[in-house]
């Protein structure tokens, strides 16, 4: 991971050698697997019956060298997409002795110093607290997230004072795990809650992280396990979004 920084400011994101790998990785990869399809589409032709007939028999038809350029470009389309996702997902995080700033694609977080009562990451997140326990910026895996490198945020945050948990979440035991129609959340809760088990289970990370914020305004913090939610309430005093 790059790590860059003066008196000031230090900026943590990923290596630019891990970003080209991928950038150049992807495309390559992607023409490969064109190929290979098309390779596929001729032998799946010879046999007997086949699923998706005719698409195969149209691709093993197609006259060269048109059918092997094709397949090509269109894997390396496929890659290239595939590298926009990447990069989409790639987290910067900025640190300053008076704030913290988190940014991922087009979508950025700061938090001032004042508010910061400790930052750790776990379980593929990184989380700034506050002082009751709100989580006041979080990146997480679930919702698309790409950390730095772990070690590099831990010596960033701790150069510019920030007080890092090395042993992750401290509120980690008071998790409830969410079943439906739980009847201690707030009005509200379970509609937020069965919504966002639908953004899990269909992979939909803006949702997952939409709903995330809307659940933490009414004072509930949310932990992932796979597709399983756990949650928490922050301590007494108004909820504060994020």
């Amino acid at each position: 991971m790059d790590m860059s920084g003066t008196d000031v400011t230090t900026v943590v994101r990923q290596k630019t050698s891990n970003r080209v790998l991928v950038a150049a990785g992807f495309p390559v990869l992607g023409a490969v697997a064109g190929w290979l399809l098309k390779l596929l589409a001729h032998w799946a032709a010879s046999w007997p019956w086949i699923p998706w007939e005719g698409p195969v028999k149209l691709i093993d038809n197609a006259p060269e060298p048109a059918a092997t350029i094709v397949s090509l470009l269109v894997g390396v389309l496929a890659g290239g997409v595939l590298v926009l996702l990447a990069e989409h997902g790639y987290v910067t995080v900025t640190i300053e002795d008076d704030q913290v700033t988190t940014a991922r694609g087009d979508a950025s977080r700061s938090v001032p110093r004042h508010a910061v009562h400790a930052v750790f990451a776990d379980g593929g997140r990184l989380v700034v607290l506050g002082s009751r326990g709100e989580e006041l910026a979080v990146e997480s895996k679930n919702e698309g997230a790409d950390l730095p490198s772990i070690t590099e945020l831990e010596e960033a945050f701790r150069a510019h004072g920030y007080p890092w948990l090395p042993e992750g979440d401290p509120y980690r035991d008071t998790y409830r795990r969410w079943v439906e129609d739980t009847p201690d959340l707030p009005a509200g809760g379970n509609a937020l809650f069965k919504a966002r088990s639908e953004a899990l289970r269909k992979n939909e990370e803006k949702d997952i992280a939409d709903l995330r914020k809307e659940l933490a305004r009414l004072g509930v913090v949310v932990r992932d396990e796979g597709r399983r939610q756990w949650w928490r309430r922050v301590e007494q005093g108004e909820a504060g979004g994020h």
